[in-house]
């Protein structure tokens, strides 16, 4: 998914225990996320497991305001998080693991995921 940085990111040093480094805080993932959720079918909304990463710790912000009840995977447990996994694993295969996504576009990230997956020859 893509969202812009959080607003100053990048202006100042970082700050043990401050923003995320990334610039992707909280609230610009409840943002995102809320937004993206109205996309889904209504069955599909009504939960969602994240992994245990700071910046989804507004949790329960994001259940108040969309009314999906959030869960978190277990620490090393992919298999918790499958449509996570496999979307990491679709762009993996156009992308190699440390690749700035953030210089591609949503639509260039969007046509990788539903591109014929690439066999080996």
């Amino acid at each position: 998914m893509h969202f812009p940085r959080l607003e100053g990111w990048g202006e100042k040093p970082p700050v043990k225990n401050g923003p995320s480094l990334g610039g992707y805080g909280a609230l610009a993932m409840n943002a995102a996320l809320a937004a993206s959720i109205t996309h889904l079918p209504e069955q599909l909304r009504k939960t969602v497991t994240w992994d245990r990463g700071k910046e989804l710790s507004s949790h329960a912000q994001f259940a108040l305001e969309t009314g999906t009840r959030v869960f978190f995977a277990d620490p090393h447990s992919p298999w918790q998080r499958p449509t996570n996994e496999n979307t990491n694993g679709l762009l993996r295969q156009y992308f190699p693991k440390d690749t700035d996504l953030s210089r591609w576009s949503a639509e260039d990230l969007e046509t990788v995921g539903t591109a014929p997956r690439l066999v080996d020859t």
